[in-house]
Formats: structure tokens, sequence, C-alpha cells
């Protein structure tokens, strides 16, 4: 990987100092006879031997000097444009994403490349070609650290700014059937085996012989209607087609190493269950968080053409704004523990197998009175319907008036490098 120092050494090396335009005039004249190549040079002061592999058909009229761009002007401009608008909606990008929708853009059009080439060299080169249209927001670690243990002020407020830009702008104010929250609940399942006693007297006793993971990601309007929950196995489905009948009705499956959702699930989901559940009045408002399940470029992308507005939440402020956690997610595991026989709400002794039969009783209660009032009063509590922001204990807000940012930083609220447009206003 080159260093920037290698870099700034190519960057001294002489440049041109001809203009594309003197080029074309040589290229013009030597065309229709007027001036040879070496007359032509002369005349319009362009490199004689440049001129004559234009001449020649080597190299094609307008073609810039060095290697093949990765990634083509138009597709440079989209990503620009891209960060834009993640930026405006909540969650601004780092670095690492950026370079990962950039490797996206560039398989998107090499699809016989196994590997991306985008690394240190084009994200620097990057910087300089898209220097006046981004702008680098330095890391606060500080102030992130401690976001952990308090919540931002500035992060709810810049929050809520974007929430009441997006409701005003969109006429979603009235409208709590098309404002949806989606989040994800673990079960951490765990079966039991019979261990040999050490000793007569002891017994048999009951041990963990090993424990799976199953999330589910549900999602919710401020209404309290659903679209059919996504269950997410840890490492391999079960056995058999017995956990999709048993399930709940019209939900879908997948599954990832770590019993998580993942940016390849999230885009499954929402491409393919998302928009097919979802009511056809558009626009809509989707809010989740989005630095759990790291965004798509083809989601975003998808979502505006579809008209779904995406909303993330800040860091470290889910349990203050996310309406699932804050009633629905603790009733359905309450009602799962009861129906497998469990008083324990952290660890079930049901097999993967079964999960899903299970679950589906749990999840009944979306559609019960008791299930549909708990979610409407979630997103008025935490703000989403009607949108109010709302007020917080000091104890539990954080200023970050007090950090080691430099006067004049634009450090975004996530506290992460990040790239939004100079100006932008959130």
């Amino acid at each position: 990987m080159p260093s920037r120092n290698h870099l700034d050494k190519i960057g001294r090396k002489k440049k041109k100092k001809w203009t594309e335009e003197a080029m074309e005039h040589a290229l013009t004249q030597v065309k229709s006879g007027r001036y040879t190549v070496r007359q032509a040079a002369k005349e319009f002061g362009v490199p004689k031997s440049s001129l004559g592999d234009r001449v020649s058909g080597r190299v094609r009229p307008g073609s810039r000097s060095g290697p093949a761009q990765l990634i083509t002007s138009a597709d440079e401009e989209l990503l620009v444009e891209f960060s834009s608008y993640v930026s405006k909606h909540g969650f601004p990008l780092t670095k690492r994403q950026l370079v990962s929708f950039a490797s996206s853009i560039y398989k998107r059009q090499h699809r016989r490349v196994a590997f991306s080439k985008l690394g240190q060299t084009w994200w620097l080169n990057f910087r300089k070609r898209q220097g006046k249209n981004i702008t680098v927001q330095a890391a606060d670690a500080g102030a992130r650290r401690a976001r952990k243990v308090r919540v931002a002020k500035e992060a709810l407020d810049y929050f809520f700014r974007i929430l009441n830009s997006v409701l005003e702008a969109h006429a979603l104010a009235d409208k709590p059937q098309r404002i949806w929250n989606c989040n994800e609940v673990a079960f951490q399942l765990a079966r039991k085996r019979a261990t040999p006693p050490k000793s007569a007297a002891r017994g048999c006793q009951s041990a963990p012989a090993f424990k799976d993971r199953v999330s589910v990601l549900a999602c919710l309007n401020a209404a309290g209607a659903d679209v059919p929950p996504f269950v997410v196995y840890s490492k391999a489905y079960p056995g058999g087609l017995c956990y999709k009948t048993r399930g709940p009705s019209s939900a879908l499956y997948g599954c990832s190493d770590s019993g998580r959702v993942t940016s390849e699930l999230f885009k499954k989901w929402f491409l393919g269950h998302f928009l097919l559940h979802a009511p056809k009045e558009r626009p809509l408002l989707l809010v989740f968080d989005g630095h759990k399940s790291p965004l798509n470029l083809e989601v975003v992308e998808t979502a505006r053409r579809e008209g779904v507005v995406l909303v993330c939440l800040p860091p470290h402020c889910s349990h203050l704004l996310q309406p699932l956690d804050a009633g629905l997610f603790p009733l359905i595991k309450r009602r799962f523990a009861a129906l497998s026989g469990d008083a324990d709400v952290t660890l079930f002794a049901v097999s993967k197998k079964d999960f899903s039969g299970v679950f589906k009783g749990a999840y009944q209660v979306t559609r019960e009175d008791e299930g549909i009032g708990i979610v409407k009063e979630s997103f008025r509590k935490c703000g989403l319907y009607p949108s109010c922001h709302f007020p917080l204990n000091r104890e539990r807000l954080m200023s970050l008036q007090n950090t080691d940012a430099q006067p004049g930083d634009a450090t975004a609220p996530n506290g992460v490098v990040s790239l939004a447009l100079p100006g932008m206003s959130a």
C-alpha cells in the first residue's frame, strides 16, 4: 500500500503544459492536411509524440494519461451524491464504508473480478479529485467512548432535526400508517443434556450442551400494523421444513454465522420482503439502526427509486429511540418464555427446529389489542409519532462542547470519520 509521501512525490512530477483544447485543434489541422504532425505540434505547443499517437489511433482523443480509471467519473459523481444522501438521513459514511460502496460499484462493472482493486491509492486520489465536493470529518474518540455510557444531547438534536425535516418534506406528520420502524431481537437457545454423575449420591445433573442464537427482525408502523418477521438462524437452517410450516404466516427465513442480520441479509429482507408486504402508498418512512445492519448500496438505490425514505437512529441511543425495544420485544419474550416453559427470558431451552413454532404463538401478540396499544404508545414515548423531541434527564445527556475538537470542526454527532457535502444542512 503506497504511503502519502510516495503519492506526494508522484504528484510533484512534471505536469503537462498543454491543454486538451490545443491538442484537438492540432489534431484537426493534421487531419485536414494543412499541417504535418511536426508543424502542428510546434504551432499549438503540444508534444509531437502525443499528437502522433492520436493521429495514428493508438490513443483516443480526450483520453487521460496514466492507468485506466477504476471507477468512471459518472459513478464517482453518483458516489458523492450517495454519500450526501445518507449523511442527510442520519448515517454519514466512514472512510471504510465509502471504499466498500465504491468497491461494490467496481465489482458491478467488472463482474468477473473476484476481489476489489480499490485501496489506499484509490482513496487518496479520490480525495484529491473530489476535495471540493466532500469534507472528511475526524472522529472524536473520547466523545465516542463516553457516548457508550451516556447519551449525547447533540446526537438527539441532530436526529430530531432530520426526522422533522423528512416528515415535513414528505407530508408524513399525520400518517402513522406510513411511519415504520424495524429492529432486531435475539433469542439465546440452550439445549440441555444429562451428564454422568460424579458420584451416586449426587445423582444425575443437567448441564448446557451448546447454545444457538436466533434473531428476529420485526417491522411495525406507528398504527400497529406489521410486516411478517424475518427469522435468522445461526450457522445453518434446522433440518427439514417444519420450521417454515410451523412458523408465522408469510415469515422470511435466513441464516448467518453469528445468527445476526448482516448487510446481505438486510438487503434480502428489504428488496424481497419489506417492499412486497409494505403498503403501496408512497412515500414511506423507515427508521432503523443502520449501524448494526450496515447499509448496502443497492438498498439505498432501490429505496430512493421505490419512494422509501431511510432514516438512521444515532448510535448508543436505541434504548431511548427504538419503539420496539420500548415495550413490544419484552412482551414477546415473556410470551415466548411462558409458551416454552422457561422462567428465564434470557436463555430458552428450545431447539432451533421448534423455535419458529413457539415464536409464532408469542408473535401473535402483535395482532392483539394489547400488542397494538403497546406499539402505538412506544412510538409516542420515543418521539417518533407524533414527532416530539422529548425532555431527558440531564444525567443521561452529555455535551460535546468540552471535547478536544478543534474550533470550526463540523464533526457529525455520530463521532466517526464521515463524508458530507460542504454547507449541508440536516
